[in-house]
């Protein structure tokens, strides 16, 4: 169950944000017993390349997210960490080959 989920997030985060590149990691099984995460819902983190960040500020492009995750922030996720680049910034940040 928990991987269909990364599976949704990450197709919602593509099509909603036309993303380039996603990369979505369920960490619920590390949070088992944390408070909240009863009933399912689960810890995630992602990673979001998408062109729509450009010009946008961490907690702008952040809310973003949220906003295209929609009613998932609140049946699915418990919990979400997240990196957001544009294009240019995630090829800035990969190693050098």
């Amino acid at each position: 169950m928990a991987t269909s989920r990364a599976l949704i997030i990450e197709q919602t985060l593509r099509r909603q944000l036309d993303a380039a590149h996603v990369e979505v990691v369920d960490d619920s099984a590390r949070h088992a017993d944390h408070l909240g995460a009863e009933g399912g819902r689960g810890h995630f983190r992602v990673v979001v390349v998408s062109d729509r960040f450009a010009g946008l500020g961490r907690v702008e492009a952040q809310r973003l997210v949220y906003r295209a995750l929609g009613s998932l922030m609140t049946t699915d996720i418990h919990a979400l960490e997240m990196q957001t680049f544009t294009p240019a910034a995630w090829a800035a940040a990969q190693p050098q080959r």
